[in-house]
C-alpha cells in the first residue's frame, strides 16, 4: 500500500467521534491485548522442564512483548487523561474467548502446548486487511459462550475483519479528534508515563506517549510486531514479528535473513509435543473438588494473578517505577503455575490440574 492510498484511507469518517468513544476502544484495546498472556503463559508453563528448549524460548518472547503491548496502550491512556484499570471483575476473558479472523471467528482457550495450540497462535497474530471498507465492521455471530474480542465497543453486534482492523479505527479516531482539538487532546500528566527507564523488554523499546505523532507509533509498534512490517517477516525493530515467532513451530525451522515467509532455511527447531503436561483446557474453580490440594494451588494462583493486575495497574496509574519490580512477580506466577500444573487432575485420568486466571469468585455451591 501506497503512502497516498493510507492517507486517503484514513481521510474515511472514523466509528470514534468523541472523547468518551476513544475511551470505551482503547479500554477494549487493553483488554485485547491482555487476553493472550494467559494463553501464552499456560502453553509455555505446560512444558516439561529441560525439553522443547526452543518453543520455550519463542513463547516466553512473545509473552513479554504482549506486556509491552499492554504498556504502550496504558502510556496512550495515560497521554490522553484515560485512566487505567485492570482489576476490573471482567477484565480477564471467559475462555474459549472469540477472536476475528477475517470473515470468520476462532477460538482462543487456555491449555497445553499443542500442534492446536500452535495454529490458535497463528490466528491470533495472523496479519488480515479488509478487502474493502465496507466488510471492515461485520456482524457479529452468535457465538455463545465467552468474551468476544475486538467487537466494536460502541455496537456490540459488530465486530471488526481482524485485530489489525481494530487498531485502524483507533488510528482514525486519533487522527479524526486531533485534527478537532489539536494538542491539548493529549493533557495527561508526562509522569505517568512507563519510560524506557522502567520497562525493558528485550524485543522494542516502550514509547513514551505526549503527542499524536506518539501516540501513532506506539500503536504502530503493537501491530508491527504482531504481523511485521508491511506484509513481511520482520517488524519495524528488525526483529521477527509474532506470526513469523510462532510460524517457525509450525514449519519446524528458524527463519534467517533472507527468508521469505513460509519458507525458513535456518536451523531445525527441537520439538517434542508429547513432552508437555496434558493440562485441563479452560478449567474453571468450579472443576475441582472442593477441599482438595489441587482447589487450594488452583485458588492461590488465580489470587497471585489477581494480585499481580492490581500491581500492574499501580503501575500504570500514576507510579511506573513500581515495574522494575515485575521480575519478582513474573518469578512468583511463574512458581505458582508450575506448582498446580504438575498435579494430576481428580478425577480425570490422563488430565493435568490447569490456571484458572478470571478474578472473579467463581459460585462453588
Amino acid at each position: 500500500m501506497t503512502p497516498q492510498t493510507l492517507t486517503a484511507e484514513r481521510r474515511l469518517p472514523a466509528e470514534i467521534d468523541t472523547i468518551a468513544e476513544l475511551e470505551a476502544y482503547l479500554n477494549a484495546a487493553l483488554r485485547l491485548e491482555h487476553a493472550t498472556i494467559p494463553p501464552y503463559l499456560t502453553a509455555l508453563y505446560s512444558l516439561h522442564p529441560g525439553a522443547n528448549s526452543d518453543a520455550r524460548h519463542l513463547i516466553r518472547v512473545v509473552a513479554v512483548e504482549e506486556m509491552l503491548h499492554l504498556t504502550l496502550v496504558a502510556n496512550v491512556m495515560n497521554a490522553l487523561g484515560f485512566r487505567v484499570d485492570l482489576t476490573a471483575d471482567d477484565f480477564v476473558p471467559r475462555y474459549p474467548a472469540h477472536l476475528p479472523s477475517g470473515e470468520i471467528d476462532f477460538l482462543v482457550s487456555v491449555g497445553p502446548f499443542s500442534q492446536a495450540a500452535v495454529t490458535t497462535f497463528l490466528n491470533i497474530e495472523r496479519p488480515a486487511k479488509a478487502p474493502n471498507e465496507s466488510s471492515r465492521l461485520l456482524p457479529r455471530p452468535d457465538l455463545g459462550a465467552g468474551t468476544v474480542l475486538a467487537a466494536s465497543p460502541l455496537d456490540p453486534s459488530r465486530r471488526f475483519y481482524s485485530i489489525g482492523e481494530f487498531y485502524e479505527e483507533i488510528d482514525r479516531g486519533l487522527r479524526h479528534l486531533h485534527r478537532e482539538q489539536g494538542d491539548r487532546l493529549f493533557s495527561g500528566d508526562i509522569t505517568r508515563q512507563v519510560g524506557p527507564e522502567y520497562f525493558y523488554s528485550g524485543g522494542g523499546e516502550v514509547v513514551v506517549v505526549h503527542d499524536l505523532a506518539s501516540a501513532l507509533r506506539a500503536l504502530e509498534l503493537i501491530t508491527e510486531q504482531g504481523e511485521g512490517l508491511g506484509g513481511g517477516i520482520y517488524d519495524g525493530e528488525g526483529e521477527l514479528s509474532h506470526y513469523y515467532r510462532y510460524q517457525q513451530l509450525q514449519l519446524g525451522h528458524y527463519y534467517q535473513k533472507g527468508d521469505v515467509p513460509g519458507r525458513p532455511s535456518g536451523p531445525p527447531l527441537d520439538m517434542d509435543f508429547a513432552a508437555v503436561y496434558p493440562v485441563a483446557i479452560d478449567a474453571a474453580l468450579s472443576d475441582y473438588p472442593d477441599g482438595s490440594p489441587v482447589l487450594e494451588a488452583a485458588q492461590r494462583f488465580q489470587q497471585t494473578y489477581a494480585d499481580f493486575l492490581g500491581f500492574l495497574t499501580a503501575a500504570y496509574d500514576g507510579a511506573p517505577q513500581k515495574l522494575l519490580d515485575a521480575v519478582p512477580w513474573m518469578f512468583r506466577l511463574r512458581d505458582d503455575i508450575e506448582h498446580l500444573i504438575r498435579n494430576p487432575f481428580p478425577g480425570r485420568p490422563g488430565v493435568h490440574a490447569s490456571p484458572v486466571f478470571t478474578r472473579a469468585p467463581e459460585d462453588r455451591s
